[in-house]
């Protein structure tokens, strides 16, 4: 059911903008088609301002086969989400431009792969927490922007119908539980505090490396400490989804203490004890580089 943006328990999530100002439901109806030959074709690709979520890198790294460190380098920017620099990313755009890197004549040269915000156009999604709920809920608004005359076109239909058209339901589902973190983090403010810099690091890493991560989800440190089964264990090797979800779990666990992958009942120790092999490694590596006269008196010293 829709909902003007003027009742008080919603806040216009951008005033003064494109939004309309009306909250729309699954069942809502809009008019909007965006086609190949309608004048406007390509102009919303023409000035961008994009944020990636994890699985739209999961899919556009793998489209381009390239890893994610290299996407990340090549084709994205970092941006801070919140006053705590919680970090985000953006779509590069092209060098001399606001347009989409990835846009040609013909259109979208990686449609089948394209984001999520993409695929939304020209709807826009949120989800809000009421006080009284821990249940985040979903609702949509339209965005008309005054290049696009896809609001034009003869043809309408529901919410659910655009988003199964447009295939945002399996990217929804992909990244629900990273938008929860993203709402608890905003929502509980004070009573989370700052993120330390090394949960900053973490959240980058299991949100958006996700090759990097792999890599540490298979170092010994990782293994010290958390008890993974054997089978999860090859799943994360080699699936790329299956990595990713279980990166939210771990972010969820380190960020809020939800504690969905056992700990090892030693692995307080286990983490000590690599600690000081790795600072006693060290200390032995220095004294190797700086000599055998490190720890000597000096001539002056030794003959008074």
């Amino acid at each position: 059911m829709s909902q003007d943006f003027n009742d008080p328990a919603i806040q216009d999530p951008r005033p003064s903008s494109p939004v309309v100002p009306i909250r729309l439901g699954l069942d809502d109806k809009i008019q909007f088609r965006c086609r190949k030959g309608i004048a406007c074709f390509n102009k919303c690709c023409e000035n961008i301002n994009i944020m990636l979520t994890p699985y739209d890198i999961l899919r556009l790294k793998n489209r381009l086969g390239i890893t994610s460190a290299e996407f990340l380098e090549k084709h994205a920017t970092v941006f801070e989400m919140d006053a705590h620099g919680m970090p985000g990313i953006r779509m590069k755009t092209q060098a001399d431009s606001a347009a989409c890197q990835f846009l040609t004549p013909e259109g979208c040269g990686v449609y089948e792969d394209r984001p999520a915000a993409c695929r939304y156009y020209a709807l826009g999604a949120t989800a809000m927490r009421a006080k009284d709920s821990s249940t985040p809920e979903d609702f949509y608004f339209v965005v008309k922007e005054e290049h696009c005359l896809g609001h034009f076109e003869p043809r309408t239909l529901t919410v659910r119908e655009y988003r199964e058209e447009q295939g945002v339901d399996r990217y929804d589902d992909m990244t629900r539980g990273w938008r929860e973190i993203i709402l608890k983090k905003r929502s509980s403010g004070p009573t989370v505090g700052a993120p330390s810099p090394k949960s900053m690091e973490l959240f980058y890493l299991a949100s958006y490396d996700l090759d990097h991560f792999r890599v540490f989800v298979s170092s010994p440190f990782f293994h010290d400490v958390y008890d993974i089964a054997p089978d999860l264990f090859q799943r994360l090797l080699s699936d790329d989804v299956e990595l990713m979800k279980f990166g939210f779990r771990y972010l969820k666990q380190v960020l809020f203490g939800e504690g969905s992958i056992p700990e090892k009942p030693d692995a307080i120790e286990k983490r000590t004890k690599r600690r000081q092999e790795i600072i006693a490694r060290q200390k032995e590596q220095m004294h190797k580089a700086l000599g055998q006269d490190y720890e000597k008196p000096d001539e002056g010293e030794a003959q008074g």
